[in-house]
């Protein structure tokens, strides 16, 4: 599927809700007193939605892995302060809050390693380098994939290199 923008992304639409819910957990009582770890994994869990949108929108493959590699550092370092969180005794009331917003940080940090591993093998350099001769190398590429596919289909017997 090809995405339009950043907000139709699932793993943009699921860091959207990992800093709101973290912005909901840190309004929590058990923070007084603690504005440093508040302050810093609130803006580490908001890190992920805004790097995953602005590598969306530079428009060159290269520069939007950079930017899912931060992406995903931010998701690892929001991990990193539930899993601080969790030693800390007055923040046991929060046990199941953090425990849920510890695998969306896990699902979201999967979902970006299998978006970059797929980016990484990609031939297309991104929408910057996107020209015509580009499209219609792409599109011929596509056109002669399927091509001997149908054909293998229809005719098991013959294989492609036979062609």
């Amino acid at each position: 599927m090809k995405y339009k923008s950043f907000e139709d992304l699932p793993v943009w639409q699921a860091a959207i809700e990992l800093a709101r819910y973290t912005y909901a957990l840190t309004e929590h009582q058990a923070f007084r007193g603690h504005a440093g770890l508040h302050d810093q994994l609130e803006r580490a869990a908001l890190s992920v939605s805004n790097n995953i949108a602005e590598g969306f929108e530079r428009g060159s493959t290269n520069e939007l892995l950079a930017f899912l590699y931060i992406a995903r550092g931010s998701s690892g370092e929001v991990r990193s302060m539930l899993c601080l969180l969790e030693r800390i005794a007055g923040f046991s009331p929060l046990k199941s809050e953090i425990g849920k917003l510890k695998s969306s940080c896990l699902s979201i940090s999967r979902q970006l390693y299998g978006w970059i591993e797929q980016l990484k093998n990609s031939e297309i350099s991104g929408q910057r380098h996107l020209n015509d001769k580009v499209r219609t190398r792409t599109a011929e590429k596509k056109d002669e994939e399927e091509f001997l596919k149908e054909l293998a289909r229809i005719s098991p017997s013959v294989k492609p290199s036979e062609i």
